[in-house]
């Protein structure tokens, strides 16, 4: 059990050097740019093997109450200090954020003090860092003791709504280089849209259909029987991921209808160019005219 905690506890902010020193080494990025993209190539790692153990456990599990997956377990033991470095890891990428801000703006001016930094993050990002400690303060005793063993089935189905990571992580780097507006943008989201409404905002209502079907009870009486645990958890987790799907409707639909808006004026400019390039090819030809 310890083992597998340390090792969670060094892999994570392992992974997050190696690939900021490799950024900055080979591709020659600012500290700041590199620290950022490192962050979401981890987060894109661990979901990625979150979901692979996801989709192993729930396959696995006939009885979805009492059939066992070694890899239960084992993946919470060491995947929960990733939650933690997590939070570390934002608050960096914020401050790296907030330094160019500064740089920019207020050249000459002094970077805003350690302090000022925290408070600014937990005010931005509050409801991302109260997750990650509910996920370790709550979410950790009652996946690994709580449940008493059983339900691995569910469990793997709670690691698969880390299915959607990777494409908002990608997103994210693609918004910070300005390529928002490309084919690979538009295609990443659109993905991000149907894994992240499939597992995470419809994973919870699942959830309580599969063991209604088990238990052979009406959807209703489900949360009636249930452990408190369970109801609590759903109840604080999933109008999260609701909020956040909103949150990615919005701001698609902004993309969508300012690409749109964009595109005759783009037009026009285009036309306006061609007509100035025209004119001034007949002036010139008049010119030469008269000179003959």
């Amino acid at each position: 059990m310890a083992a597998l905690i340390a090792a969670g506890s060094v892999f994570f902010p392992g992974l997050f050097l190696l690939s900021k020193k490799s950024l900055k080494h080979t591709m020659g990025w600012s500290e700041g740019d590199a620290a950022i993209v490192s962050t979401r190539l981890v987060s894109s790692v661990q979901a990625i093997m979150a979901s692979s153990a996801g989709c192993v456990i729930a396959s696995s599990c006939r009885d979805v109450i009492q059939d066992r997956h070694w890899l239960t377990d084992t993946y919470i033991l060491f995947a929960t200090p990733y939650f933690a470095y997590d939070i570390y890891a934002m608050f960096l990428c914020d401050r790296h954020k907030l330094q160019v801000k500064d740089h920019v703006e207020e050249e000459g001016g002094g970077i805003r003090s350690t302090r000022a930094a925290v408070v600014g993050y937990l005010r931005r990002e509050l409801l991302m860092v109260l997750h990650h400690i509910f996920m370790v303060a709550f979410c950790f005793p009652a996946s690994l003791l709580w449940r008493e063993g059983k339900g691995d089935y569910f469990q793997g189905l709670l690691f698969l709504a880390e299915l959607s990571t990777p494409s908002v992580c990608l997103g994210k780097v693609l918004i910070q280089y300005r390529k928002q507006h490309t084919l690979l943008h538009k295609v990443n989201g659109g993905l991000m849209l149907l894994t992240f409404f499939g597992c995470r905002v419809l994973l919870f209502p699942y959830l309580y259909y599969a063991y209604s079907r088990y238990a052979s009870i009406p959807l209703y009486s489900v949360p009636l029987v249930t452990p408190w645990q369970c109801n609590l958890g759903a109840a604080l987790l999933w109008p999260l991921q609701v909020y956040w799907f909103a949150l990615i409707c919005r701001g698609a639909l902004r993309l969508f209808i300012t690409g749109r808006s964009k595109s005759p004026q783009t037009t026009l400019k285009d036309e306006s160019c061609l007509k100035q390039n025209n004119s001034c090819a007949c002036h010139q030809e008049e010119g030469q005219t008269r000179r003959h």
